[in-house]
């Protein structure tokens, strides 16, 4: 007897893991109770592989605490980060951070502070010395390989510290607006910098800044957050060509166009952290008055 034909589902290819960072439904809050604060809430996005990722928003809103999310420094009160298709339960080899404030170790030379991730984990070897005297020359450093962090300007240090990060070889770079505190000429000559070595690498990078112009000129894409607690607001597109120059886009119109969009984002966002603001101020002061009333009409104790 020939048995009846059996239906079956074709049998597929798992789908590949996301090879970028992702964050799905990520909540992060502090405290507990009354005094707790929730910073971000189901926040959900995508850091692409082989692309310049830019998030900007208002100041205050979360942005730096997503930087150590992703970095693996904190963990999610709720949701998921992936990296790579693997979950982040920490600070990780594949993820680097350049922050703000430097962070070259002050009794080490230029080239020890360059190959301190190696040698820190016992890999200085032959291949790492050779990376270390390439990222130096790449950085322009080598004038300056055996100077102390208090002898280099600001910029040559952030170059330092960027081939420090690069030592590692990381598959995400991650920077949280590393070019804050250097004067207009280095900042912007740090920028056209970073842009034409990550254009030459084609390495994952998440970048913070508060600087709409920075944000055009670096990124492929911007992610615009919301204020407190923070989450994707708009995701826009920077379609213009590469590579770029900062001079090149004053006058340019569909740079201009981008700019005014971001700027339009930026305001409303902005404009609500400011009335909530005012109104955390006002219900303080308000009750700091009701408080003051009450104590003068109590009785005085001795």
């Amino acid at each position: 007897m020939i048995p009846p034909e059996v239906h079956r589902e074709p049998v597929g290819k798992p789908e590949p893991a996301y090879q970028g960072v992702e964050l799905i439904d990520v909540e992060k809050t502090y405290g507990n109770g009354t005094r707790s604060r929730t910073v971000v809430k189901q926040c959900s996005l995508r850091i692409e592989p082989g692309r310049f990722t830019v998030m900007i928003g208002p100041s205050g809103a979360g942005k730096s605490t997503l930087i150590r999310l992703v970095a693996g420094f904190e963990l999610p009160t709720a949701g998921e980060i992936r990296a790579g298709g693997r979950p982040v339960r920490g600070p990780g080899k594949d993820r680097q951070v350049m922050f703000q404030e430097s962070a070259l170790f002050p009794w080490m030379t230029t080239a020890e502070n360059i190959s301190y991730g190696p040698k820190a984990r016992g890999e200085l070897g032959a291949e790492a010395s050779r990376l270390a005297e390439a990222l130096t020359a790449r950085m322009g450093l080598e004038r300056f390989r055996r100077m102390y962090p208090a002898q280099l300007s600001g910029g040559m240090q952030r170059r330092a510290e960027l081939a420090r990060a690069m030592m590692n070889e990381p598959s995400v770079m991650i920077l949280d607006e590393p070019f804050r505190g250097l004067d207009s000429m280095t900042r912007r000559l740090m920028l056209e910098y970073y842009a034409s070595y990550s254009e030459e690498s084609r390495r994952t990078n998440f970048f913070v800044t508060t600087d709409v112009d920075e944000a055009i000129f670096l990124a492929d894409r911007v992610l615009v957050m919301t204020h407190i607690p923070t989450r994707v607001r708009a995701i826009v597109e920077i379609d213009l060509p590469r590579p770029r120059r900062l001079a090149a886009l004053v006058d340019d119109e569909r740079a201009n166009a981008l700019k005014a969009e971001l700027l339009a984002l930026l305001h409303e966002e902005a404009a609500k952290a400011f009335a909530a603001g005012c109104k955390e101020t006002a219900d303080f002061v308000e009750a700091y008055r009701r408080h003051r009333e009450e104590d003068s009409h109590a009785p005085n104790r001795r």
